[in-house]
């Protein structure tokens, strides 16, 4: 709105002095107050091609601007900057603004309507989720929201590595636990095999439904008819745990059926076609050093398997004839090297490789009471999704994961999560929201309303503290835009924590329900409401709940 208007204003002036201007006209706000509540650099991008000195140009806008009211001042520095303070009249017309708005303050057309697909998660469906893809499921839950919110169309999805190895390992150690329960005994239970008692708890549930009729198939059947149940009950299972974290898939696109499709087949074809592929040591290779990888890869072993490198390259042709505008994988850490290779492949088949972005998500380490908390998947030590909500709660456990940008390590404090006091961020964010319902509440019981207010009682907010929270909730826009465009939801974590912090330090200096002054209080009121307003939008763009009491 009032970034909106500077820039209006000073496309308005440069029509005026009849000069030439470039487009867009930048107006940001700067990262020191000492140089106002917004800045420009439009002088020094604009005075060459009208034959003036950047301070020159600087001086003559500053001059036309400093003309309307709506700004206290507009001075130049430097080389030619604009540095604009605005008028208390149009801080109170910002309050105004997000009122009006309501639940739609924030939003915009930012994303033209692109087309994202956003892939996160997509963990491999041997065991139950654990904190590592909750991590993901937050942070792509919360950029899917956020891009939404910002005028994108994101399209939301889960890989489902349904057809390696691994899954091959899940029904042979699912088979262990089946002979134990029929009276078998088992001397070792295999290193690589899958130990978690939810493998138990698989065979259970298997020998409940088919006795000992399994023992009476072909190996092979058998196998088969195991990882087929292991496959759809973990499915369930992760879906059911994503659902208690508040989150959903728009598809779930299986590995099992693009081989089925015979899409693998096209991938291979398409790439043999556009002769970037040979034949050594009994082996189809990829020329992928070609093309930006560090070397060439193996896409068919020499015992005729393809390579995991060639369903990967399968789903992502898929992705590109989907027809995205911009293609998100969100993975771990520990992918790097992968990427290069499906870039190459990208890149090969004459695919826009700048289509596609990649966010590393970096190590998670649990800490309870202190003391690291080891976790292994096969050793069956693995701390769940589920555990975890139920330890700290669905809103800490999400806050924490997206508290910290993707790239950097995390270390998630169980004692600190689960601590009612503002020592936790997501208790004391919450807290905010809850004392601003419980002020409104009250002012509600002494029938002080905010029904047909009047504006103009806002020049009673005229304090310095009440102008920083204005100016706060003037950014609230462009934090979502920024969280977006960088696929960075940390920003909206550290901007909603500053607001709670700033609503808190208010309510402690100042009485919000006056009885002695009415109008005053009312103008207050209006205030918080607005916090209220976007505490909630925040909570939610989080997947956070946004409870009234505590």
């Amino acid at each position: 709105m009032i970034k909106q208007k500077i820039i209006t204003d000073i496309i308005n002036i440069f029509k005026q002095l009849d000069y030439r201007y470039k487009e867009p006209v930048i107006v940001e706000i700067p990262n020191n107050v000492e140089h106002g509540d917004y800045a420009s650099n439009v002088a020094m991008l604009n005075a060459k091609s009208n034959k003036l000195k950047p301070i020159e140009l600087a001086e003559q806008l500053a001059e036309n601007l400093n003309k309307k009211r709506d700004y206290k001042s507009v001075e130049v520095a430097g080389p030619g900057f604009l540095n604009f303070r605005l008028s208390n009249p149009l801080y109170h017309q910002v309050l105004q603004y997000i009122h009006e708005q309501g639940t739609n303050y924030g939003a915009s057309d930012y994303g033209q309507k692109k087309k994202v697909l956003l892939e996160f998660v997509s963990a491999n469906p041997t065991g139950p989720l654990n904190v590592v893809s909750a991590r993901a499921a937050a942070y792509g839950d919360s950029l899917y929201r956020i891009m939404n919110f910002t005028g994108f169309e994101p399209f939301r999805e889960f890989y489902v590595n349904d057809a390696g190895n691994q899954v091959d390992i899940l029904a042979e150690s699912i088979e262990l636990r089946y002979r134990e329960l029929h009276g078998e005994r088992i001397i070792e239970f295999p290193p690589e095999a899958y130990h978690g008692e939810y493998v138990r708890d698989l065979a259970i549930k298997l020998s409940v439904s088919e006795g000992a009729k399994l023992f009476h198939i072909s190996d092979k059947d058998r196998l088969e008819r195991m990882k087929n149940f292991a496959l759809d009950e973990i499915h369930l299972m992760q879906v059911e745990s994503l659902r208690r974290f508040d989150v959903d898939f728009d598809n779930w696109m299986s590995e099992k059926k693009l081989r089925q499709e015979g899409i693998l087949e096209e991938a291979l074809s398409y790439l043999a076609e556009a002769k970037c592929t040979y034949e050594s040591e009994d082996a189809v290779w990829f020329c992928s050093s070609k093309y930006g990888d560090v070397k060439d890869r193996v896409l068919i072993k020499s015992d005729g398997n393809p390579t995991y490198l060639v369903p990967d390259i399968a789903y992502h042709i898929t992705k590109y004839q989907r027809g995205f505008d911009i293609i998100i994988d969100v993975l771990g850490p520990d992918h790097h090297a992968h990427v290069l290779k499906l870039k190459a492949a990208i890149r090969a088949l004459n695919y826009d490789v700048n289509k596609l972005e990649v966010i590393y998500l970096q190590q998670i380490n649990i800490f309870d009471q202190g003391e690291k908390v080891k976790m292994s998947k096969r050793a069956g030590k693995i701390v769940t999704m589920d555990d975890l909500i139920k330890e700290v709660g669905r809103d800490a456990a999400r806050y924490f994961f997206l508290d910290r940008k993707p790239s950097a390590h995390l270390n998630f404090d169980l004692e600190l999560a689960t601590k009612q006091s503002s020592e936790n961020p997501v208790y004391y964010i919450q807290y905010a929201y809850a004392r601003i319902c419980s002020i409104l509440k009250k002012a509600k019981k002494e029938k002080i309303s905010l029904r047909n207010f009047d504006t103009g009682l806002l020049k009673k907010l005229n304090k310095n503290d009440e102008f920083r929270i204005i100016k706060h909730l003037m950014t609230y826009p462009d934090i979502l835009i920024q969280a977006a465009e960088h696929r960075e939801p940390h920003r909206l974590a550290t901007y909603i924590l500053e607001l709670a912090g700033m609503f808190h330090k208010y309510y402690s200096k100042y009485k919000v329900i006056e009885d002695k002054y009415p109008e005053l209080s009312k103008s207050r009121l209006y205030l918080i409401h607005a916090i209220k307003q976007v505490l909630a939008s925040s909570l939610h763009l989080m997947g956070i709940s946004a409870p009234e009491k505590m």
